[in-house]
């Protein structure tokens, strides 16, 4: 008499959940990959292409220290700077925006809706135009503009603001309306050439974006942007709910704090270098959820928010019609608009 084994359900379960999960790492990290070599792409265009094209051989030569003249300034001086405070900008300001999102577990939870950036425009427009700061004194004055409002918000949470996340959005919108207003009351005292100056901290750019500036806020991410990757494995399990993951070992409160820590030394970096730029925090989280079926990949994210603001600072640059030369803001803020709609109506479409 032979005895025959069953099969173990369980050990064949395990075997498809392994599977699943192996094809479904496989297929995220090609997209990274993708995402990776369009930022790589897109970055190339934007240094050795434009109004003056270097050849990428001239532009490895001259990175390298060769001395070609007129090349070697305009990329050194320009194109360089610009591409790579592009890459910084929206790098950071994506991952922030994404963090964010869902610390409060509110797709519409960004910088920008809560009044974070407009903390660092308003602080800078005050500086520049009431107080007649210049140069470093302003780009400081936007980082504490930014800090002082997120402070604010961070004293709210840590208070137990009634309503809970919900009404720390609605504290935040409040906040941001009422920067706008502060802000345009400034404008109204500054003469045209103050005016000027101040435009780059209300639409965002990174035009003027020195080395120095590069250099710290290059510092900055690179600290920054892995502690918050590795913070956010924590930030998942407080997505079940504070109760459900306190329960399960994570100190609600220091990781919120932490978080908003790292989201504002990221929002207010950037902003007191290349100004506020509209809808990369806003619309880089969303984009990167519909790649991977709704779960949050901070890697993927910051590729896109970097992605998004070398291709709109290109744009603005060189193939806005007339060669008016936009601000990044501008490009991201025109197509950020439109683009936010259609998320919103694909998802409804989806959800109904």
């Amino acid at each position: 008499m032979t005895l025959t084994t069953a099969p173990d359900p369980t050990s064949a379960t395990a075997q498809l959940v392994r599977r699943v999960r192996r094809d479904r790492s496989r297929r995220a990290l090609r997209r990274t990959w993708v995402l990776g070599l369009l930022v790589v792409a897109a970055f190339v265009v934007r240094v050795t292409l434009g109004d003056y094209t270097i050849t990428v051989p001239d532009t490895l030569r001259i990175i390298g220290g060769a001395d070609i003249p007129g090349a070697g300034f305009i990329l050194m001086e320009s194109k360089l700077p610009r591409a790579i405070a592009a890459v910084l900008a929206g790098a950071s300001l994506a991952v922030a925006g994404a963090v964010m999102q869902d610390l409060m577990r509110n797709p519409l939870a960004s910088p920008d809706i809560l009044g974070i950036s407009g903390g660092a425009s308003t602080a800078a427009v005050f500086s520049l135009i009431v107080l007649g700061l210049t140069g470093p004194a302003v780009t400081l004055a936007a980082f504490l503009g930014a800090l002082a409002v997120a402070a604010f918000l961070v004293g709210m949470s840590s208070g137990g603001a009634k309503g809970g996340t919900h009404a720390l959005i609605i504290v935040g919108v409040g906040c941001s309306a009422l920067l706008v207003a502060l802000t345009h009351w400034v404008l109204l005292r500054a003469d045209v050439y103050r005016l000027s100056e101040a435009m780059v901290w209300l639409t965002g750019s990174v035009a003027s974006a020195s080395w120095t500036e590069i250099g710290r806020l290059a510092v900055l991410a690179a600290v920054a942007l892995p502690a918050m990757l590795l913070l956010h494995r924590r930030l998942r399990v407080m997505m079940l709910g504070d109760d459900l993951a306190a329960g399960l070992g994570v100190t609600v409160d220091r990781h919120r704090a932490l978080a908003m820590l790292g989201v504002v030394l990221l929002v207010a970096g950037t902003c007191a270098v290349c100004g506020p730029i509209a809808f990369v925090a806003l619309l880089a989280g969303p984009i990167g959820r519909r790649l991977h079926g709704g779960r949050t990949r901070l890697v993927d994210i910051a590729l896109i928010g970097a992605l998004m603001v070398v291709v709109a600072d290109h744009i603005g640059a060189y193939l806005v019609p007339g060669g008016a030369n936009l601000p990044v803001g501008v490009v991201t803020g025109l197509a950020g608009a439109p683009f936010l709609l259609w998320l919103i109506v694909t998802r409804t479409r989806v959800e109904t």
